[in-house]
């Protein structure tokens, strides 16, 4: 059986196809969520649905029970409670006796910067601490961390950031979660493996623009910002206060290199090229 949290996600979601496409029978699959009515239609399809709640540990245990491998998909929020969050699932994961569990980190997570790291560090530190068979899928940013807002930059004719010449390595959640559901998929062992998960070029913001010039037609300029400004116009836009600060935070770290590092291990999973730039700004502006 394989448990998939966070399954109603975008990220479980999309992992939960590629298994199946992968060949693992639907009814091997069980899709732990928070609210179960919204994961009909994978219910539909033979899925099992457990209800398994982060905030409500006595839930984790019963969703995980059964599990020979688990797909622990990190929660979305502010720092400190995805912490005690994360610990919660370790621990039921431990008391279930779970195979196997795969992680999704962040790339990088013992030295990266970026303060969204640290909840991965805590988490990864807890894994090993609890002597769970683990493997660490230390997924690159999302390409879509940039993307999702483009038509609406593309509207206005510019990009802004804070991220100055910083390259990003980033990689489609698509490549992410079917890289994800390869190893959950795979015959050979992988405990103890750690897969730094980035598409196969870095990219700037400059060269984002460039992009969505070339595919929407328009000019597209990118503006680099100073943070705190930056930060007001995110804030502006409605996004909430731990939001901002992670992603004025990375576009910081971004500058100083944060992210650039380019590695061989998700195209190796996927077995062909990671998604490029110029296809995920074409799937963002043509949607």
């Amino acid at each position: 059986m394989i448990v998939v949290t966070g399954a109603t996600g975008q990220f479980g979601r999309l992992a939960i196809e590629h298994l199946i496409k992968q060949g693992v029978p639907a009814q091997q699959i069980a899709a732990a969520v928070r609210t179960p009515q919204k994961a009909a239609d994978l219910a539909a399809r033979g899925v099992q649905v457990r209800e398994a709640d982060y905030d409500r540990p006595e839930t984790l245990t019963a969703a995980f029970q059964g599990a020979g491998k688990l797909l622990f998909v990190s929660a979305n929020g502010p720092d400190d409670l995805r912490i005690v969050q994360h610990r919660a699932v370790v621990h039921a994961a431990q008391s279930a006796g779970v195979g196997l569990i795969a992680y999704t980190s962040i790339a990088g997570a013992d030295t990266n910067p970026i303060n969204l790291a640290r909840v991965h560090r805590d988490t990864e530190r807890a894994l090993a601490a609890s002597g769970l068979p683990t493997v660490l899928l230390r997924n690159g940013w999302y390409t879509e961390n940039y993307t999702a807002g483009l038509a609406g930059a593309v509207d206005r004719g510019a990009i802004v950031g804070a991220a100055g010449d910083g390259r990003i390595a980033s990689a489609t959640r698509a490549d992410l979660a079917e890289a994800a559901a390869v190893v959950l998929a795979a015959e050979q062992p992988q405990a103890g493996r750690v897969y730094e998960l980035t598409g196969d070029t870095a990219w700037t913001l400059g060269e984002l623009a460039a992009e969505a010039a070339a595919v929407s037609g328009k000019p597209v300029v990118y503006t680099d910002l100073p943070a705190p400004q930056y930060a007001d116009i995110l804030t502006g836009a409605g996004l909430p206060g731990f939001l901002v600060d992670l992603l004025v935070d990375a576009d910081v770290k971004v500058a100083q290199g944060a992210l650039q590092t380019v590695t061989g291990d998700l195209a190796a999973l996927l077995g062909r090229p990671t998604t490029g730039l110029r296809e995920a700004v074409t799937a963002a502006l043509h949607h």
